[in-house]
């Protein structure tokens, strides 16, 4: 595997761990953050360099990981990071974007001579250090192809999804689904410890039959039950991801009856909450509010 030139922006909590893939896999990696602090950790740790106007103009791969289309957009064509890109070069958006923003984005950037990807993650941090995400992607199949190298380090599952814009629905689709399954199984729970089962054995009853999922897997007794709360995916961020996939059922004439009711409900949690609430936070919450 010949060694690329990789750009990346937004070094958070799952950005910084992929680019410590990136890097491992002896690819040349200039890294760029809206807090400079970042930057310099970053560089100090894995030896990369600060993405510098010069050094984007020499770059094969330009990747962010920020988050919001808005802010994706703010960085590439108001800052001017799409205009320092060499023609032929590829932008892959990891964010968790909007679909028909970021179809809109693949077009601008195409008049450009640039070429798109969507490319969104899912595994959270765990998996974002070992290089077990799973990855989304949307636009070129020809040129997820050509972007495989990089997007196996970071990823065990690369899946190709459709046009530009299709990686970004499908992962809204799949937390929209991933936060109603985490809603029903905490209230669950809560059933079960008011009529004296012990939450832990509800969740060795899930793990055992039909309503086993990724929340009673991984997050009930990890997370929720030891009371740490650190799966590193915060509420405001799934609130977010579920507003995308609100959006883009109703932009396909879709409505949504179950989905809006886990919509509105996350909805009302999250306004009260803190930027750093983590998302299994959702367990206390539901207890104290299980309207």
């Amino acid at each position: 595997m010949s060694a690329r030139r990789v750009g990346f922006i937004g070094l958070g909590m799952m950005g910084a761990p992929m680019c410590a893939r990136i890097k491992g896999a002896g690819h040349t990696l200039y890294v760029a953050d809206a807090d400079p602090e970042r930057v310099s950790d970053i560089c100090a740790k894995l030896s990369a360099m600060p993405l510098t106007e010069a050094a984007a103009t020499e770059l094969d791969v330009l990747i962010t990981m920020l988050p919001n289309s808005a802010i994706v957009e703010t960085v590439l064509l108001q800052n001017g990071w799409a205009d320092r890109l060499k023609p032929g070069a590829l932008m892959i958006d990891m964010s968790s974007s909007e679909p028909v923003r970021s179809r809109e984005l693949a077009g601008t950037l195409a008049g450009r001579g640039l070429h798109y990807l969507d490319a969104p993650v899912s595994g959270g941090v765990k998996r974002a250090e070992n290089g077990t995400l799973a990855i989304l992607v949307g636009g070129s199949e020809a040129q997820m192809d050509e972007a495989r190298p990089i997007l196996e380090v970071m990823g065990q599952s690369i899946l190709f999804i459709g046009p530009a814009g299709a990686g970004h629905a499908a992962k809204a689709l799949n937390n929209l689904v991933s936060a109603c399954g985490l809603m029903i199984t905490v209230e669950a729970l809560h059933v079960a410890k008011r009529f004296g089962i012990a939450e832990d054995v509800m969740t060795n009853v899930l793990n055992a039959s039909s309503g086993r999922s990724n929340t009673s897997e991984n997050k009930v007794k990890q997370f929720m039950l030891s009371g740490t709360f650190g799966s590193g995916f915060s509420l405001k961020l799934m609130d977010k991801d579920l507003s995308i996939a609100g959006s883009l059922a109703e932009s396909v004439g879709y409505t949504l009856s179950f989905g809006a009711y886990g919509i509105n409900a996350w909805h009302r949690i999250a306004e009260g909450v803190s930027p750093a609430t983590d998302h299994t936070e959702i367990y206390r919450f539901l207890s104290e509010d299980p309207q």
